[in-house]
């Protein structure tokens, strides 16, 4: 079921999309070459702290996995897509690292993910960062209201596809609010003029996730939550809350 937030629950989540970048801006600082991805934890585990705000990461329990996470963020580096978990691990030059990290206040989520370069970067990886951040902008610009879903999957697929990246089969976005996963699913790919019909009031975590290999598979770590490349290429991931208003889509997320 869909739900449509008021202007009430939007400004919640406005708030905790605050602290979630500040969270994400402060890791970023953090992550230079030997620094470890525990330690990058940590520190979004302060910062969400000092602002009187929870993690919406810690001790999740999806059904599809095996544990709850154990940490704050998501720390994945190289070829790992998504849900990477923040271990003693120190960063080398040239990692690709994305950060994922939530936050909510009174009950409302905010949700968003960076993805960066650990000091020199390879060409190659840095037109994968910002193909990848260029779709994530144009899904956004396609969530207007009256749009369909199909708009923001075609915005988000055709530049990743155009660039010859793979986009993970079977993951995308979703709906975001009282819980930090809602329906609608959010695809990166499909045909524009299709699907939901975009109102006023949706909030969705948009998250484009580009494989540099063009292979759309991936494979699970032992650990039950790392997702990588099933051919080992590095990958992007980048990730916004927005709501779908009456004047146009609204960054909740934003620095």
């Amino acid at each position: 079921m869909v739900e449509l937030k008021t202007p009430g629950e939007i400004a919640v989540m406005r708030e905790a999309g605050r602290v979630v970048a500040t969270a994400l801006a402060a890791t970023q600082t953090a992550a230079t070459v030997g620094t470890s991805l525990r330690e990058l934890d940590e520190i979004a585990a302060t910062v969400i702290s000092e602002a009187g705000a929870k993690p919406s990461f810690l001790h999740y329990h999806p059904r599809s996995a095996p544990s709850p996470f154990p940490a704050v963020i998501c720390t994945s580096v190289n070829d790992a897509v998504v849900h990477g978990i923040p271990t003693s691990y120190r960063l080398a030059e040239g990692d690709v690292l994305s950060v994922d990290c939530g936050a909510y206040i009174d009950g409302l989520h905010g949700d968003s993910a960076v993805t960066f370069i650990v000091g020199a970067a390879d060409p190659d990886d840095q037109t994968l960062v910002d193909e990848t951040r260029r779709a994530l902008h144009a899904g956004i610009a396609a969530a207007t209201p009256g749009a369909r879903m199909g708009d923001i999957a075609h915005a988000i697929g055709t530049i990743g596809r155009s660039r010859g990246f793979g986009l993970m089969e079977n993951h995308g976005g979703h709906g975001i609010g009282r819980a930090m996963h809602e329906d609608p699913f959010v695809p990166n790919e499909g045909k524009p003029g299709r699907g939901l019909r975009l109102r006023p009031g949706l909030v969705l975590a948009l998250e484009p996730m580009f494989l540099a290999g063009g292979n759309d598979r991936y494979r699970v770590d032992r650990d039950g939550w790392t997702l990588r490349s099933a051919d080992g290429s590095r990958a992007a991931h980048w990730e916004h809350t927005i709501a779908v208003t009456e004047d146009g889509p609204v960054i909740l997320t934003a620095r």
